[in-house]
């Protein structure tokens, strides 16, 4: 039996990663919180894994203080370092850190194309991204035969329970009966795809930078129809107004992340085991309890 520690309580992947795992006998899992400094007197030693999920998630519009600025820093990069380095010194195999595709900036502007190719060299546009990358560079040094670390740059993950862009993408579904139908591609990832991907990591002992994905590309205006249709509403999609999107987008920046578009190469998600279990389809039908096995 492999053991599990994840380190970061109640956070929206930790708590679907457990929740998935669960169903896998062969697999333990344990969580302390990190909130508190009492999680540097856990003994890691028992451990094969752990799954670093703690941090800041980007949250703040236009400028920031200080403060805030030094506790991106503080919690995303050097809390990560220094559980790394505690959970090598202790005999752990394998470390996970979530990264995310925001060490890549932000989203393409509506009507331009955003496309991240194994190339392209990362370019964050603020401090929660360049935490996140500072952390990366802290840790990958610390991997070896005997500490095999694991980076995952997942682009936007949803899933029952999720908050932020799928949120909002919810509560416009089952308000509006019309939608604007935007040309735009992004690259998701169903948290239950991901939770399969991590077991993987786990299952074949692996190192190195990943970047999960779905299998296909999501359009923002068909992913509110499916979110519609999934709780008995029919979204109407609207086109002809992408130009206006456009415009509109100039003078509110958030419009960009909803229908700019975003993708990895298809390439660089490949791995040699399947890991994409639910289309996308089949994802918003799971997450309104429309069960697929």
């Amino acid at each position: 039996m492999k053991r599990i520690l994840i380190t970061g309580a109640d956070s929206f992947v930790g708590t679907s990663f457990e929740r998935y795992i669960s169903e896998y006998p062969e697999y333990s899992v344990d969580t302390v919180d990190m909130l508190e400094g009492a999680w540097r007197e856990c003994d890691f030693s028992g451990y094969d894994v752990v799954f670093h999920v703690a941090g800041i998630a980007h949250s703040d519009g236009g400028s920031i203080s200080k403060e805030r600025e030094d506790l991106y820093y503080s919690v995303n990069t050097d809390l990560t370092v220094e559980v790394a380095k505690k959970a090598k010194r202790e005999g752990v195999g394998q470390f996970i850190f979530m990264s995310s595709s925001i060490v890549y900036g932000k989203s393409g502007t509506v009507g331009k194309e955003k496309h991240i190719t194994k190339d392209t060299a990362p370019s964050p546009l603020n401090c929660y991204g360049d935490s996140k990358l500072k952390a990366e560079e802290g840790i990958l040094p610390l991997s070896d035969e005997s500490f095999k670390v694991v980076v995952l740059r997942p682009p936007m993950i949803y899933g029952k329970g999720g908050k932020g862009n799928f949120l909002t993408l919810e509560k416009i579904a089952k308000r509006l009966p019309i939608f604007p139908y935007v040309k735009n591609e992004r690259s998701m990832l169903y948290v239950d795809n991901l939770s399969e991907f991590i077991r993987l990591m786990i299952e074949n002992c692996e190192s190195g930078v990943f970047y999960p994905q779905n299998a296909e590309y999501t359009n923002t205006s068909d992913m509110v129809k499916l979110i519609g249709a999934a709780n008995g509403k029919r979204v109407r999609l609207i086109k002809g107004f992408g130009w206006l999107i456009r415009i509109c987008a100039v003078f509110f920046p958030f419009l960009n992340k909803a229908f700019g578009s975003f993708t990895y190469d298809k390439e660089i998600s490949k791995y040699c085991k399947e890991y994409c279990k639910y289309t996308l389809e089949d994802s918003i039908k799971n997450i309104y309890d429309g069960k697929v096995e």
